[in-house]
């Protein structure tokens, strides 16, 4: 039915008959000429018709935005006054013959030339991926995963499929489950990832895995986080930890080259530790110079006990961040930004002004002023590097809510003063994660996942000081998204049970939920490690926006909803019957007055 897309129109087309299909996206009547820019999926190329050929020209009166049509034209070089440099096809029109109207299109519930709401473009999803900006993001993510594949296959990576029902396993989030009709009672897990399976194959002797797969979670959402999502999922047998990150480094480097023609350099290491003393953040965004200092060894003795207090206290942390500039904040400024690290458990957020560096304490404006001495207040200064015109913000709490409050404060800051530099790319691996973190019960939970190995460490050594252990685990980092995560495995059995008793996983429930995976690492399991990406939060900085949503074609709201399907859905008492499942409606509670 065409001859040519509309947007790969050019000079080299001059003279040339072309038969296009696609939609109006415009339409200009001077009267005398009709006007329309026509799109696909490829751009946009500007069409005119003249009265001179009488057919096309009235039913083209008759043309309105999105109406899918079809017609017949020769390609003309536009004037040098008239040619457009924002468009693609800018040099080139098209004068158009033949039109027949495919279809035509009803008033439309969404305004090509204002802002419309998310909600309304994700109820009209199919119209509203019709935008050229929302075409490009799904070509680019076409583009992007063609590179994966080619540059794992040239790697010597095979890509396997693994099952997308299977069995609920932990893995930090609730799984979905599906019910099964011939096991009455019985419900499948959709994946949360193909950990285990990944695993399975390297002991089956595939020692270079990927799939690009569709992985679940059912966990409350935000702008980079979906109920479906995609991972780029590797693994790998005899491969260390350092050979890991190069490999997948290089792939991320290669892609950035590829979509971008950006090289992203060599990717620096942090330790997990170093991360979140500077940054309050285990994925910190390096293009934000701004750093945490300590200064609680300054503070133990002052009368003032929001410092005093924290910084006495060995899970207690006070720590400041210089705000380059920042003296230029009002009182209220200040305010708004001690309501927002309230958000994070801080209390409350002290803060001192900078007027004049060379005056030390004399040139410094701030309502804790009165609790320090002048030798602690140019030690601060001088710890924190601060300058004439800088604002220095304190965080005094337990470490972790320092690191939440500050490291956040940080990220806001950087953002509200132009800081950050947005115009740059800065990745970087963090290691050496802690294997295990409080589970806020009095346990233990897995940092990672229960399947990571410690850094040299015996079962013996791992139970008797878990606490100590560190996980031979790294993430990939770029502008502060953690856009990958992987470890080493473990592959001898004594480690894995460990492992699990100290999760408080019981022997029987072990082998209730894991006895397939302790009873392969019997036969002769080799070392192995791997990685996965997020396709979608890949894609999502590559193409230039801050919500995932963008860049997958029918995505869920943040209350896991499909607004165009209206999914998920109630189903027919005859479908939940022969699932033998009873939907239990919870009763509303009884109201005061009616006790």
């Amino acid at each position: 039915m065409r001859t040519e897309y509309c947007g790969q129109l050019n000079l080299s087309h001059v003279g040339q008959q072309v038969t296009l299909c696609g939609w109006v996206n415009r339409r200009r009547d001077l009267g005398s000429l009709i006007f329309i820019d026509m799109r696909d999926r490829e751009g946009i190329v500007q069409v005119f018709f003249d009265p001179d050929h009488q057919d096309a020209f009235q039913l083209a009166s008759e043309l309105r935005n999105e109406f899918c049509i079809q017609l017949t034209g020769t390609v003309k070089a536009r004037d040098e006054k008239n040619k457009n440099s924002d468009m693609a096809t800018g040099e080139v029109e098209v004068f158009a013959t033949a039109l027949n109207i495919i279809n035509r299109a009803d008033p439309l519930p969404l305004d090509s030339n204002q802002t419309n709401s998310e909600e309304a473009r994700l109820k009209y999803r199919y119209l509203d991926l019709r935008r050229p900006e929302m075409a490009q993001r799904l070509k680019a993510r076409a583009k992007i995963s063609s590179f994966v594949r080619r540059f794992m296959d040239d790697n010597g990576f095979l890509d396997i499929e693994t099952p997308m029902l299977t069995k609920a396993t932990p893995e930090g989030a609730r799984d979905y489950l599906v019910p099964s009709r011939v096991h009455k009672g019985k419900f499948y897990a959709l994946p949360q990832s193909p950990q285990l399976f990944k695993q399975l194959l390297m002991m089956s002797g595939f020692d270079r895995y990927y799939q690009i797969v569709k992985c679940f979670r059912d966990e409350d959402l935000r702008a980079d986080r979906q109920p479906e999502f995609t991972q780029i999922d590797v693994e790998t047998s005899f491969l260390t930890a350092p050979q890991v990150r190069e490999l997948m480094e290089r792939l991320i480097r290669n892609l950035w080259l590829e979509i971008k023609g950006e090289d992203l350099g060599e990717f620096p290491q942090m330790t997990f530790a170093e991360a979140m003393t500077r940054y309050g953040s285990d994925k910190p965004d390096l293009r934000n110079p701004m750093e945490l200092v300590d200064v609680g060894d300054l503070l133990k003795a002052v009368e003032f006990k929001v410092f005093s207090g924290p910084a006495n206290d060995a899970k207690g942390r006070v720590a400041a961040l210089r705000v380059p500039g920042g003296a230029q904040l009002s009182r209220k400024q200040i305010d708004d930004y001690g309501k927002f690290v309230e958000i994070y458990g801080a209390k409350g957020l002290a803060w001192m002004k900078v007027n004049s560096r060379a005056a030390g304490a004399e040139g410094v404006q701030s309502p804790i002023a009165k609790f320090l001495t002048a030798e602690i207040v140019e030690t601060m200064l001088q710890r924190t590097a601060a300058e004439d015109g800088d604002l220095i913000f304190f965080g005094a709490d337990s470490a972790k809510v320092v690191a939440d409050a500050l490291g956040a404060l940080r990220l806001k800051v950087g953002r509200d003063l132009n800081i950050t530099r947005t115009d740059s790319w800065a990745p970087l691996w963090v290691i050496d994660f802690p294997m295990f973190e409080e589970d806020g019960e009095g346990g233990l939970a897995a940092m990672h996942h229960p399947f990571t190995a410690p850094k040299a460490m015996t079962p013996e050594q791992l139970t008797h000081s878990p606490e100590n252990a560190i996980a031979n685990a790294y993430d990939m980092v770029i502008n502060g998204y953690e856009v990958g995560g992987g470890s080493v495995r473990i592959h001898h059995g004594e480690m894995q049970q460990a492992v699990f008793s100290l999760l408080g996983i019981t022997a029987e429930e072990q082998r209730e939920k894991f006895g397939f995976l302790l009873d392969a690492l019997k036969f002769g399991t080799p070392p192995h490690a791997g990685l996965a990406f997020g396709l979608d939060r890949l894609v999502m900085l590559l193409t230039g926006t801050d919500n995932i949503r963008d860049v997958i074609a029918f995505p869920k709201t943040t209350a896991a909803a499909c607004l165009m399907t209206e999914a998920p859905s109630f189903a027919s008492p005859a479908a939940l019957n022969e699932l033998a499942i009873q939907v239990v409606k919870k009763e509303k509670p009884e109201s005061a007055e009616n006790k």
